[in-house]
């Protein structure tokens, strides 16, 4: 094993050592379930004179072997070819299933032996073969065989989901729980994994498809299992501090985190040009900020200067009335950074997280959104994933008419978002939109750390700019006395909207500006903005200090308010493809001081925001009990005449 920097190359020569080791597993073996019970399923009998087995054995290289498995015995080669309903040859699918399998148990065993080196575990091993493993070390000795059993586990479980990801389609199944974990020694724990494969392939691989989604279904559920397991599990530490690299499959092997394959994904969107995006100009602005800040991520160092020199958004939250241009930013946004990255040559992943994710089966809808949100953080692309109406996604916690699946996915949502293991390294963000904010949970709704008000069109010439734009030109009416999209100049724009927030917008809080003004004079100290941010806190409980972070990170944008020139994404050798040294020093000499109007203009930014999501909603709330006393009221009217 070779060692580069802070990764450890596993060697071909130690992963092909193992080759005829894991062909012997995927030809047969004996395998008693001590956890998970054998499925119910019979086997399909065949008629008199036809044998069970091929006619044809595979002639992959590597995956011929004579077959040592008893007849009940675990047989999963055979398993996998018969997923096409009985063709004799083996199908390119097939051949690259069973490839896949060899390999990642190969790389599973060799992971097992370096940490087996790295442990001292190897020595602990003889001692016990030649019976001179002393009392004293026994308890250590079980340990480390527990810890290296979950190593290989997901191991195996990991290169499993990575090597097959390119042979996935369309299909998923539902496969449940994973239940045969074993971590008494590494070759038993691979067993039963392959025996709980073995099973699920009979009960749902009916087709090549199902074949490979059923693999792949095992093993993100196996990976998760194992993670879990490995939290509270002892002498980890040699496994999930290394870093292991497979050159030839471009596999990367970091502890418990999954490895994603380098992909971006395919977007079928009608992207948008900044300017067909009408009014909304602090939007607007902030997200071609961001789509710039997202290129200067460098992939080396996994970390962008952005995040390290302040003023990245990783979350924002776009409200505003239903037609006001929300999808249109999604598209100008999607559209700006899919440019960016093809010019630079960078893989570029988006991804929407809609309500056809949310799912009935119990646990699945919580699934579906780790996994969309790790598709997103995967550190190898450029990501931008959104949550459009998250107020229909995620429930709020307590609200009885939320489903199951909506509060896993606030769960999951907050813990990523904001939680003790999120990690902002600053290739990518997330967007969530809605057209009722209030009806988002108010702890998740907090940790959009950027809120972009969606306002859509406000001005005569925004007007006249909307009109002229979904014309089209299919028509010859003169435009008329207008400089078009002149109003849409984004810096002009922009700066009248923020100067805008100088003074509060929403009524409640125009009440404590007053106040606060009249107790203590202009803000014009970090003391008084203080005591403004508290008067705020007395009227609103909500306003934490997770709101104060979420109006400092904003001020930091406010600090990095400038674009990266367009020259330098158009050419990447003046930027892109500088150093990560190089990036921050040139992203360092570009900002701007902060200054008391930066502050309060974010104060009141973020302010405005919760007080007009507080208003909904409570005007929602005695809207609906006025409702309900309506029918109350009719109800006993109606109740009365019948019994009169």
């Amino acid at each position: 094993m070779s060692v580069s920097g802070d990764q450890m190359e596993l060697r071909e020569e130690e992963i092909v050592a193992h080759y005829d080791a894991a062909v012997a597993m995927l030809e047969g073996f004996d395998h008693t379930p001590r956890i998970a019970a054998a499925s119910a399923r019979p086997v399909a009998e065949r008629s008199s004179g036809i044998g069970t087995r091929r006619r044809f054995r595979s002639t992959t290289p590597g995956l011929v072997a004579r077959s040592t498995a008893r007849p009940e015995g675990v047989r999963l080669l055979e398993r996998i070819e018969g997923s096409d309903g009985g063709d004799a040859l083996v199908s390119p699918v097939q051949a690259t299933v069973m490839q896949g399998l060899r390999r990642t148990i190969s790389i599973a065993l060799a992971v097992g032996e370096a940490f087996s080196d790295a442990t001292g575990l190897r020595e602990l091993k003889k001692e016990n073969l030649e019976g001179r493993l002393s009392q004293a070390r026994s308890a250590e000795f079980s340990e480390l065989l527990s810890a290296e059993a979950l190593a290989v586990l997901y191991t195996f479980a990991n290169g499993t989901a990575f090597l097959l990801a390119a042979s996935a389609s369309e299909v998923t199944v539902e496969i449940g729980g994973v239940e045969e974990v074993l971590t008494d020694n590494a070759q038993l724990a691979l067993h039963g994994a392959l025996w709980e494969l073995d099973q699920d392939l009979e009960r749902f691989a009916d087709s090549e498809p199902k074949m490979v989604a059923t693999c792949l279904a095992y093993a993100e559920m196996l990976m998760e299992k194992v993670a879990l397991r490995a939290q509270t599990a002892p002498r980890l530490e040699p496994y999930r501090g290394a870093t292991y690299r497979v050159e030839a499959d471009d596999f990367t092997i970091q502890g418990f985190a999954p490895a994603r394959a380098v992909r971006g994904s395919t977007l079928v969107m009608q992207f948008k040009q900044p300017h067909q995006v009408v009014g909304n100009h602090i939007a607007k602005y902030q997200a071609m900020k961001l789509s710039k800040m997202l290129m200067a991520y460098d992939f080396e160092r996994r970390l962008n200067p952005f995040a390290e020199l302040g003023g990245f958004i990783f979350t924002f939250m776009g409200d505003g009335a239903p037609g006001t241009g929300k999808t249109t930013l999604i598209q100008m946004m999607t559209g700006l950074v899919h440019g960016y990255c093809q010019n630079a040559g960078f893989p570029f992943r988006y991804q929407n997280f809609g309500i056809d994710n949310i799912d009935s089966y119990q646990g699945k809808s919580g699934q579906n959104a780790k996994a969309f949100v790790q598709n997103v953080l995967d550190p190898n692309v450029i990501g931008f994933g959104t949550i459009d109406d998250i107020d229909q996604i995620a429930g709020k916690r307590g609200d009885r008419q939320s489903s199951a699946g909506q509060q896993e996915v606030t769960a999951v949502f907050m813990e990523s978002f904001a939680g003790a293991n999120t990690v902002v390294r600053g290739n990518c963000a997330f967007g969530m939109f809605s057209n009722y904010p209030e009806n988002v949970d108010d702890a998740l709704r907090q940790r959009a750390g950027a809120r972009f008000l969606v306002d859509g069109p406000q001005t005569r010439d925004d007007y006249i700019d909307i009109l002229h734009l979904l014309m089209g030109r299919n028509h010859d009416i003169p435009l008329g006395d207008h400089d078009l999209y002149a109003a849409q100049e984004i810096k002009r724009a922009v700066a009248a909207s923020f100067e805008g927030h100088g003074r509060p917008r929403e009524e409640g809080l125009l009440t404590v500006w007053d106040r606060v003004a009249r107790d203590v004079g202009p803000l014009d100290t970090i003391a008084k903005m203080g005591v403004y941010l508290k008067a705020i806190q007395m009227v609103d409980q909500r306003f934490t200090g997770r709101s104060i972070k979420n109006i400092t990170d904003a001020v930091k944008v406010r600090a990095m308010d400038f674009e990266l020139p367009d020259e330098w994404m158009e050419e990447p050798d003046l930027f892109l493809f500088k150093s990560y040294d190089d990036k921050r020093d040139m992203i360092a000499e570009l900002r701007q001081p902060i200054t008391i109007d930066m502050v309060i203009q974010e104060i009141n930014r973020y302010a405005d925001s919760e007080f007009r999501y507080a208003d909904k909603s409570d005007e929602v709330a005695i809207e609906n009990m006025v409702r309900d006393f309506g029918r109350t009221e009719e109800a006993k009217r109606r109740y009365l005449e019948r019994k009169a």
